[in-house]
């Protein structure tokens, strides 16, 4: 029995990245050697254990078969026979393929290293057009290694395998999974270019490819292409380090230029309702998490209120903050905010231009939800007031509380 390091540590040790999970493959051993050496069994699909003291996933080698088409279309083997070179085959890219012995010697069966080095992101084998979520992972890791290049053979698998229909049997959970994954990553951006440039993004996001080639706004950016300022946006959201549902609401605010009709280009009136509903169906399809859903939402109905708010007097500015529920849920208000300072320094020349409408809006909020209510409940019910009639009494006073801090 031999034990393998694996995977993404072999790799990041290699490019001196810290290693954050270490994968280890077990080769000539059983699932019953393995229990005897006090290992717990995890896999569902195919034997994976559990150190007993590291807690680190430890799978037996195996090889795959395609049996049908998406994720799950395939069977594994395991055995004592398995070489750790046909179970490195079965890996998505050259640089995920390499393996550590104990002693610290690097096997590199399919060039690795070298492609490693030459900053290119190359498939192991034909194999790769068996499973469609490689598309995706591969697409993942251009958005974390922002200077690697897709290989041109690895380019034309993936357009096959959009051709051919692969990427139609993608199952939702796993299209947010790795989704979620890449918008995290230091250049968002990267994974729609790859996704796009195989022609998986129509497939899997055609809310999203729809927005390239649709003027953003006449006469104003000079980036023009909504995808295009789309993908600045991202970028920013990733320059800021937001939080994922802020990154979420950053790709989908602006679905619905990419449905308005013809005669009414380069504007696009109504747009935040186009977006809102689009997104809805989005989010039903893919699954899409309350937390991303709820507050990309929210930002896709309201974003151009919120930009424009520098005109609005104390009044308004309550209407505001009540209709986006800022009183109850203050830290989405203030998410919805930081996505509105990236969609407004999402062009070129304005990365650095200051957002003063999050400042101005989050200091109404707080004077706003200081406002104490219970008192003047109780004043108001005093003088006989009743329902709808506190609630305006307490609307009066917030609409006060924000012209002290904000006067019109």
């Amino acid at each position: 029995m031999k034990v393998y390091m694996v995977g993404g540590a072999v790799r990041d040790r290699l490019l001196g990245l810290p290693v954050q999970d270490h994968d280890w493959v077990v080769v000539g051993a059983t699932p019953e050697a393995m229990l005897a050496a006090g290992y717990l069994p995890v896999g569902k699909d195919f034997p994976v254990f559990l150190h007993p003291q590291t807690h680190e996933e430890y799978a037996l080698a195996r090889t795959e078969r395609k049996t049908a088409r998406g994720y799950h279309g395939f069977s594994f083997r395991t055995a004592p026979d398995v070489t750790l070179e046909q179970d490195l085959q079965r890996r998505d890219l050259t640089i995920n393929a390499m393996a550590q012995a104990e002693d610290g010697q690097l096997i590199d069966p399919y060039g690795g290293l070298h492609d490693l080095q030459a900053r290119e992101l190359r498939h192991v084998s034909d194999a790769f057009v068996e499973d469609p979520v490689r598309i995706l992972r591969l697409a993942r890791f251009a958005a974390r290694f922002a200077d690697f290049s897709v290989a041109a053979e690895t380019q034309v698998l993936m357009q096959r395998m959009v051709q051919e229909g692969e990427v139609d049997a993608l199952v939702p959970e796993r299209v947010w999974q790795e989704l979620a994954r890449g918008l995290m990553e230091a250049r968002p951006s990267r994974m729609f270019e790859v996704l796009r440039s195989c022609g998986a993004l129509a497939r899997i996001l055609p809310e999203v490819d729809r927005l390239w080639g649709v003027p953003h706004r006449a006469g104003y950016h000079p980036e023009v292409d909504t995808g295009m300022h789309v993908m600045m946006v991202l970028e920013m959201s990733a320059h800021l380090q937001a939080s994922l549902p802020v990154r979420f609401s950053c790709l989908t605010q602006h679905l619905g230029k990419g449905a308005t009709p013809a005669e009414l280009l380069p504007h696009h009136p109504g747009h935040e309702a186009r977006s809102a509903e689009l997104l809805r169906q989005l989010c039903q399809r893919l699954r899409v998490p309350n937390e991303c859903r709820e507050l990309a939402e929210l930002v896709a109905r309201e974003h151009s209120h919120l930009h424009d708010s520098g005109e609005l007097g104390p009044a308004d500015i309550v209407c505001l903050l009540e209709r986006c529920d800022a009183l109850r849920k203050p830290q989405r208000f203030a998410d919805a905010l930081l996505a509105c300072e990236c969609d407004a320094r999402g062009h070129v020349d304005m990365e650095h231009e200051p957002y003063p409408q999050r400042p101005r809006l989050l200091a109404a909020l707080e004077a706003a939800r200081a406002v104490p209510t219970a008192p003047i409940a109780a004043a108001a019910a005093a003088r006989g007031l009743h329902g709808p009639q506190i609630a305006e009494a307490i609307h009066q006073a917030r609409i006060e509380a924000v012209a002290a801090v904000h006067p019109h």
